[in-house]
Formats: structure tokens, C-alpha cells, sequence
């Protein structure tokens, strides 16, 4: 297709092309793009028309794509990926105006512990943009930036797409939250013999902890698995039971007064917690709001006012 055909080409359509490969279904695809499920049918069968091919064949409850949608989507993403760079570098972005909204994925520990603080400030700063949270672990974080369901994520992180840049925010300190209040901080034989409730949110019953004492030759006893970070306080609450938690989540729950955190007994390797974003959206200016708001809020050392 030369310069002239593109004027046939409706960029719309290329949209919903891109979701429905990154979907797979047009039920899902229409609430992505807050269309009707009989515009996404309309918008596919002109696709097949104007590509002449069927692009998608069902299998089940899935789409499959042909041969052929593989091959133009390999060519189309970055196309559009470049199209949306060049669009957001003609807009400036004022966020005391701006009724943007933006998609960001927090860890759970990151949510609790980290997001309050931001979100009071930039309740001043933009008081008509809207953030809405995903829950985002070092697992989900790829395809759900890949799927353009966040724009940026803040948790641990490990494989990441090669497109994709980090940025480290803070050395985790792990710490323990209790709610029997002592002088003198747990020694390592009183935090191996008392119960523990484990968070993990893929319902384990070990984690991080019982590997570092692995190490050194010691077990612990967890007798509580519970998904999120935000049940701990009900559950601590008068019990002799333990959690292990990150220092900034441990400090925003002790804040009540009514429970109580202290260093870990022994030494533990050091956790990382990151910001990762995709590179098409580096230069667009309210994306880099958005990462310096997060920067300056979420890391070790607090930057007043860098654009990341």
C-alpha cells in the first residue's frame, strides 16, 4: 500500500484490530474499548474486507488469528506505538485541567503502604484526573503492559519485555507487624516458634521468609495464607500471630498505634521494588507526570520534581 491507498485506511480500525489479537474474543474487546459488542463485529467484518482475509477463526470461546493477522500485527503494532508517540508530543499536559485517565498497577503491599500519601497530594495537583489501580505482581506485569491495560507498574519485578524500562524506587526492608506490644524486638528462636500468616496471592503456605531461613538452617510455622495485605490488621489484632511484610506497608499499618513493627531477627537479601513502563510511552508528557508523581512519592529517597 503507497502514501495515497492510506487515505482509505481508517486508523479506528487498526485500533480494534490490535485488540481483538490481544484479546481474543470481541466480548472482552468491546469493553476494552468501551464500545458496543455489535460495533466490534461491524468493525471486524470490514477488516476482513478491506485485508481480505478472515483474520480470525473461532475455537471454542477463543479467536484464533491466521497466519496472516500474525503477520500484520507484527507490522501494525509498532505503528501504532510510533503514531501515538508522535500524537502525544503535539499536546502539552496541565494536570490542574487535565480530565485524563490513568491506568497504573500497584502491588498489593504498594497500595497499601504507598498510595495514600500520593493520592492526597495529587488530589491538590489534578483534582479531575481519574487513576484507576490494577493489582500487578512480577507475574502480571508484562502482558498487562503489553495488553495496554496499564501504562506503568510499581512491584517487584523480573522478566520483563524487551521493550520495557525500569526504574528502581526503593530497597525493601522486610520487617514484622504483631500486635502484642514488647520492649525488646523478637529474637530469631521466638520468630521461628511463633504462628505466622503469610500473604501470597497465589495461596502458598511458604514464601521469601522460609527460604532465607532455609539458609541458615531454621523453619518457621505458618498457619494462615490470606491473599492480600489489607486483611492483616483484622487478622494480628489480639493473637499472638506474625506477618512479614514489607518496612513501608509495616509502618503504614502500625500507624493506628494498634499494631507494632520491628526488624526482622536475621539478616535477609535485599528486595527490590521497581517502576516499569513500556518505551512508546517514555516522551509522552503525561505519562512523565505520572512517573515523576510516582517517583517522588514511592521512592527510597523522594525526587521533588524530576520527569522520569
Amino acid at each position: 500500500m503507497n502514501r495515497n491507498e492510506l487515505r482509505k485506511a481508517d486508523i479506528n480500525l487498526m485500533v480494534v484490530f490490535e485488540t481483538l489479537m490481544l484479546e481474543r474474543n470481541v466480548t472482552r474487546a468491546a469493553e476494552k474499548l468501551f464500545l458496543g459488542q455489535p460495533t466490534i463485529s461491524s468493525a471486524l467484518n470490514r477488516l476482513r474486507t478491506m485485508l481480505n482475509d478472515p483474520l480470525f477463526i473461532r475455537v471454542g470461546h477463543r479467536m484464533e488469528p491466521t497466519a496472516r493477522a500474525e503477520d500484520i500485527y507484527r507490522h501494525l503494532k509498532p505503528a501504532l506505538d510510533s503514531l501515538s508517540v508522535a500524537l502525544s508530543l503535539t499536546r502539552d499536559f496541565d494536570p490542574a485541567v487535565s480530565t485524563m485517565t490513568f491506568r497504573i498497577g500497584l502491588s498489593d503491599d504498594v497500595e497499601f503502604g504507598l498510595l495514600p500519601p500520593l493520592l492526597r497530594a495529587l488530589r491538590q495537583e489534578a483534582p479531575s484526573v481519574v487513576f484507576v489501580v490494577q493489582h500487578v505482581d512480577y507475574w502480571r506485569i508484562p502482558d498487562l503492559l503489553a495488553a495496554g491495560d496499564i501504562t506503568v507498574g510499581i512491584s517487584q519485578t523480573r522478566g520483563l519485555p524487551a521493550n520495557a524500562k525500569r526504574k528502581l524506587l526503593r530497597h525493601i526492608q522486610p520487617s514484622i507487624l504483631r500486635a502484642d506490644k514488647s520492649d525488646t524486638p523478637l529474637t530469631l528462636d521466638e520468630y521461628c516458634a511463633r504462628p505466622h500468616v503469610l500473604v501470597s496471592h497465589t495461596a502458598n503456605v511458604s514464601g521469601y521468609a522460609d527460604e532465607w531461613l532455609a539458609d541458615i538452617g531454621r523453619t518457621r510455622q505458618v498457619v494462615l495464607s490470606v491473599p492480600q495485605y489489607s486483611s492483616l490488621p483484622a487478622l494480628l489484632a489480639g493473637t499472638d500471630l506474625i506477618a512479614s511484610l514489607p518496612d513501608y506497608t509495616a509502618e503504614a499499618m502500625a500507624a493506628s498505634g494498634l499494631l507494632f513493627k520491628e526488624p526482622f531477627p536475621f539478616k535477609t537479601p535485599t528486595l527490590d521494588l521497581s517502576m516499569v513502563w513500556l518505551s512508546h510511552v517514555d516522551s509522552d508528557p503525561a505519562e512523565r507526570w505520572l512517573r515523576s508523581r510516582l517517583e517522588q512519592f514511592m521512592s527510597e529517597r523522594p525526587v521533588m520534581s524530576s520527569l522520569a
